[in-house]
């Protein structure tokens, strides 16, 4: 039983009682050597180590030393799954089944990743079920968060044996509600610590994008990405566009927007590809979700210290969240985010390294 990661995150470091629960981490490691933490706290990936083209294990998302670091961290989505809604719900409120329910706000005027006490600040129950797997679960309560409804959700986290993080969401419910999950890694592919992404060439698998008002919410309507700083449909780095004069870039002080994924079928498609030209590591993205929002670590501002003393300033990572569209439940033309009595929600995204 590993004791302390390959990068050196001491378990002892996050064994700690928060609301009464038992806080840990795990230390997942596949054949070939690569190696991913996760604390249930939030149920974090912490660390997430695989080989760059001359084999050397790095470690290519952003996070904290310690569960303290987490508790009192200003960025309180490293690596974690955000609901019960990912993304933002406009003025914290939505109606479902002809009653007005109140989010807790905490973006502005906008409910954001399901509040401040959403699955990214809970306890989740973690069972191992072997070197490579680790199952999380959560009861939230009905009203928590304001969300209705008693809902039990299940992430399985996976490391395989060809250097993918496989996640599966599972949810149910015992009165109508809403849900919208995603893992909100931020990701750096020349490693945790490096200060820029403006490097990193991006490809994603969408032909339109969402365009949001200056607090985020979409307009409605998808838009072609031709054209436009948006279009990543070939490989672009992910700096060359970023700072144009573009409407879209200013209201979000870069790219923080969800892509409608050209989706043939149901299923696992292709969403996206990353690179770094400093290690040569590729993330490609699959997901069943049908959309995914880009994120480029916009107001990341190194004010606080991570890992191994590291400091992330802006845009010192992206995040490619896998999820339904954004403020979903005001969209009746978007996907439903309703989940009912009766039904199982089921998503899946790949975020496959080579």
């Amino acid at each position: 039983m590993k004791i302390t990661t390959v990068d050196g995150l001491k378990k002892k470091d996050f064994e700690k009682t928060v609301d009464g629960k038992q806080v840990g981490l795990f230390i997942l490691t596949n054949k070939s050597g690569a190696e991913m933490s996760v604390t249930n706290f939030g149920a974090k990936i912490v660390s997430l180590n695989v080989p760059d083209k001359t084999g050397k294990l790095t470690d290519v998302v952003l996070g904290k030393s310690s569960i303290d670091d987490y508790l009192n961290d200003q960025e309180p989505y490293f690596g974690a799954v955000c609901g019960r809604t990912a993304n933002r719900v406009a003025d914290g409120r939505f109606t479902l089944d002809g009653e007005e329910y109140r989010l807790a706000v905490n973006n502005g005027p906008n409910s954001l990743h399901g509040g401040p006490k959403g699955f990214h600040a809970v306890v989740w129950d973690a069972r191992p079920l072997d070197e490579q797997s680790l199952e999380l679960t959560y009861l939230s309560k009905d009203g928590e968060e304001g969300f209705p409804g008693n809902l039990k959700v299940t992430v399985l986290y996976r490391l395989t044996d060809n250097n993918a993080v496989e996640i599966v969401y599972q949810a149910v419910t015992d009165k109508a509600t809403i849900l919208n999950l995603t893992n909100h890694s931020y990701f750096n592919l020349s490693g945790e610590g490096d200060s820029h992404i403006g490097d990193h060439e991006l490809q994603i698998n969408a032909d339109t994008f969402l365009p949001t008002s200056d607090v985020a919410i979409p307009f409605g309507k998808p838009e072609e990405v031709a054209g436009t700083p948006f279009d990543f449909r070939s490989l672009h780095t992910i700096g060359e566009r970023i700072e144009d004069e573009n409407t879209q870039l200013i209201y979000g002080n870069g790219y923080d927007h969800n892509y409608i994924i050209n989706k043939a079928a149901k299923g696992l498609t292709y969403t996206a590809k990353a690179i770094s030209p400093k290690t040569g590591i590729v993330m490609e993205t699959y997901t069943t979700e049908p959309g995914v929002q880009l994120y480029t670590g916009n107001y990341l501002n190194g004010s606080f210290t991570g890992k191994n003393e590291h400091t992330y300033p802006q845009r010192s990572a992206f995040c490619l969240e896998t999820q339904h569209y954004p403020d979903s439940m005001h969209h009746p033309d978007y996907p439903s985010v309703v989940l009912r009595p009766g039904e199982v929600f089921e998503s899946k995204t790949i975020y496959q390294f080579s």
